[in-house]
């Protein structure tokens, strides 16, 4: 597992988004906590954070690679819309798809999918690779998140590519704003 920070990953920007396109399974910073991620629309890449986590059924969340792609990809009500003008932000939102942009595993096969552009770089990076790309938090299932190296959890490490890490993350988890039927915030 190899530790970049911010200028080592630029300097290598092309080739690692390219890995990222192919597959390849590693943490990332946003605005609020580290997330593990990979090419949504890859089953294989899918299949291993959900090993890593040890999580088999809840869906992932994913980072879209733009508005245009949501639109394209999700229906927009009216209260969507308007959680969408916040974005880029601290919020998933979870809205229903209108067809099949992501490997099903992401969603277990449900017709919603949770949705963030975060208020990082990061979102840079997506936006680039022009894919969704996974996010959840850094952790073994109903164990505490990573928010440093140093409770990087051992058999997380083991199957990561590599980190592109910031230093210790004093956020907490994104809000979860449901947005399929009337609107419902979820604390977590």
């Amino acid at each position: 597992m190899r530790i970049l920070n911010f200028d080592e990953f630029n300097r290598e920007r092309s080739s690692i988004i390219d890995a990222i396109i192919r597959g390849t399974v590693f943490i990332h910073p946003t605005d609020t906590i580290y997330g593990i991620g990979c090419n949504a629309e890859l089953s294989n890449a899918v299949k291993k954070v959900r090993q890593l986590k040890g999580r088999q059924t809840n869906p992932f969340s994913v980072i879209a690679p733009s508005l245009e792609w949501i639109n394209q990809n999700c229906i927009i009500t009216k209260e969507a819309e308007e959680w969408l003008e916040k974005l880029p932000g601290p919020y998933t939102l979870i809205l229903k798809l209108k067809n099949n942009c992501v490997a099903r595993s992401v969603n277990s096969g449900l017709n919603t999918l949770g949705i963030r552009i975060p208020n990082h770089w990061i979102r840079n990076v997506v936006a680039e690779a022009e894919i969704p790309i996974i996010t959840t938090s850094v952790n073994r299932t109903n164990e505490d998140y990573m928010t440093s190296l140093e409770d990087l959890d051992p058999a997380i490490k083991g199957g990561i590519d590599f980190v592109i890490y910031e230093g210790k993350k004093e956020g907490k988890p994104s809000k979860i704003i449901e947005l399929t039927e009337a609107v419902k915030v979820i604390e977590r």
